[in-house]
């Protein structure tokens, strides 16, 4: 089964910005979330079918925001929990 992985703006502006160290640990939470999609907190309300999965980062809290189909994934952005969820609905 092939899988497409997108990313969008945001995450690759985040992601642009993080140290080499940092970035192992998300590449971890990605492989996690294309295997096991279920992993994240479904959201409700304005951010209705958005997944939230939190991981440890360099000893914070990190959160990755993507949207799941059977051939896609879709990850939408990336950071500390701090005004994420603002960030995310716009």
């Amino acid at each position: 089964m092939i899988m497409a992985l997108q990313q969008r703006p945001a995450f690759k502006r985040a992601y642009k910005k993080l140290h080499p160290n940092q970035r192992d640990a998300v590449h971890e939470a990605m492989r996690a979330v294309i295997l096991n999609p279920q992993l994240g907190e479904e959201k409700k309300g304005d951010l209705a079918g958005v997944r939230v999965y939190k991981f440890d980062c360099m000893k914070q809290l990190y959160l990755l925001a993507y949207l799941y189909d059977e051939t896609s994934r879709t990850f939408l952005a990336i950071g500390p929990h701090e005004n994420f969820y603002r960030n995310l609905k716009r």
